[in-house]
């Protein structure tokens, strides 16, 4: 979507933008660039954000922190 967009877990900044477009409250996939790398969010069963498909894989309790941050945001 453009904007570069910050987060703080453990104590580490980084930096990601969103690419997925639009975004609805019915939304259950993020395409993600964190730190210039592709990271593939999805909403499960039980309403959780995982990661999904290919790239660095990332701590499950930062995907879901990543997924709730672009939540908030965007008031899904």
């Amino acid at each position: 979507m453009g904007l570069p967009l910050r987060i703080t877990f453990n104590d580490t900044d980084h930096v990601y933008q969103i690419n997925t477009s639009p975004i609805t409250p019915t939304t259950g996939e993020l395409e993600i660039l964190l730190n210039g790398e592709k990271i593939i969010l999805q909403k499960d069963a039980r309403r959780v954000w995982v990661q999904k498909g290919e790239g660095p894989v990332i701590d499950p309790e930062f995907a879901q922190a990543l997924g709730r941050s672009v939540a908030l945001r965007f008031r899904m």
